[in-house]
C-alpha cells in the first residue's frame, strides 16, 4: 500500500474519531453479514458508529488523544465503536449485542485514559454510571440531608398546625376545649 493511501486512510480514521477521547474496540470477524447490518443499523439509531480499522494506521491516527491507550488491544481484526452520550452507553449497547451474537469479540475500551481489557473489562465498564447518572447520584447525595432536615423542621410545625386547626374547629362549633393538665 502506498504512503499516500495510508495517509488518506489515517485521515479517514482521524475524521471518524474526531471529538472522541473514549472508544470501544471489538472484532466482527465471523459475524454473519445480516447480523452485522442489523447491529450497525440499531447502533446508528443510537448515534453509535462502528468503523473497521487497520491496527497500525489506527494507532497512528489516535496520536496523542485519549484513544492511544487502546494500542494494546489493537491486534487482529479490529473495529472501533464511538458515539452515544459516553463510552459507557456504547459498552452497554455492545454488551447487549454480544449476548445475541456469540461471534462478537470484545477486545477492550478506554474511558478517561483507563483501559478496560477484554470482555470482562467491557462488562465492568458497562456497569459504571454514565456522566448524567453520576451527576444525578451526586445531587441526590447532596440534597438528601437537606430534605431530611426540612422534614424534621416541618414535622413539629405540622403537628402544631394540626392542633391549632382542631382547636379552631371546636371553637367555631361552640364546643369546650379541655385544659391540658
Amino acid at each position: 500500500m502506498s504512503r499516500t493511501v495510508k495517509n488518506l486512510m489515517m485521515r479517514d480514521i482521524s475524521d471518524r474519531i474526531e471529538g472522541f477521547d473514549d472508544a470501544l474496540v471489538l472484532s466482527i470477524r465471523g459475524v454473519p453479514a445480516k447480523a452485522t447490518n442489523e447491529m450497525r443499523l440499531d447502533l446508528h439509531k443510537k448515534n453509535i458508529k462502528i468503523s473497521v480499522v487497520r491496527n497500525n494506521l489506527a494507532k497512528h491516527a489516535f496520536g496523542d488523544s485519549g484513544l492511544k491507550a487502546l494500542a494494546p488491544v489493537l491486534k487482529g481484526p479490529s473495529a472501533v465503536a464511538v458515539g452515544g452520550a459516553s463510552v459507557v452507553d456504547v459498552a452497554r449497547e455492545i454488551m447487549a449485542w454480544a449476548k445475541k451474537i456469540e461471534q462478537l469479540e470484545l477486545k477492550g475500551a478506554v474511558l478517561d485514559g483507563e483501559l478496560f481489557v477484554g470482555k470482562e473489562g467491557v462488562e465492568r465498564l458497562s456497569k459504571l454510571p454514565t456522566r448524567e447518572e453520576a451527576i444525578a447520584q451526586t445531587v441526590t447525595l447532596i440534597l438528601s440531608p437537606a430534605k431530611k432536615l426540612a422534614a424534621a423542621i416541618k414535622g413539629p410545625g405540622s403537628a402544631l398546625a394540626s392542633i391549632l386547626k382542631t382547636i379552631e374547629e371546636k371553637l367555631e362549633k361552640g364546643e369546650a376545649i379541655a385544659k391540658l393538665g
